[in-house]
């Protein structure tokens, strides 16, 4: 049986692009006191972004696929002095290194204010745009 091409919702596109994130548990609503971690999104979108940086234990893995924590995401775009803000789940993992615990982390934007999903979606065309 072939496999179907990957469906989207949204057009991603490949950046680089710094993301201060924190983890914090999926029942809280109100901000807590977690560390902010700094990484970098390797490809983006208006549903979501893909995650490299460091994960605060292993553990954290599972608390992720399993949908028990969240992230709070900050991104600056080129071009754009203020940053997007966005609540997002976990949706894959794609790479965990236990050693280092970095990762490479699939994240759906579940709470974003509708300016900053239209930042990003103009991003993301002027992105794709010829030069």
């Amino acid at each position: 049986m072939p496999l179907e091409p990957e469906r989207r919702d949204f057009v991603r596109v490949s950046t680089d692009i710094p993301v201060r994130y924190r983890f914090r548990p999926v029942a809280r609503r109100e901000a807590g006191t977690e560390p902010f971690f700094t990484g970098a999104t390797t490809n983006l979108s208006g549903g979501g972004l893909l995650l490299r940086g460091p994960i605060p234990e292993i553990g954290m893995v599972t608390q992720l696929v399993t949908g028990k924590a969240a992230l709070d995401v900050e991104l600056t775009l080129p071009s754009d002095p203020l940053p997007v803000k966005a609540r997002a789940r976990c949706a894959w993992v794609e790479t965990v290194e236990e050693e280092t615990l970095r990762c490479h982390l699939g994240l759906r934007f579940t709470e974003i204010s509708p300016e900053d999903k239209e930042r990003i979606f103009r991003f993301v065309i002027r992105v794709q745009m010829p030069v």
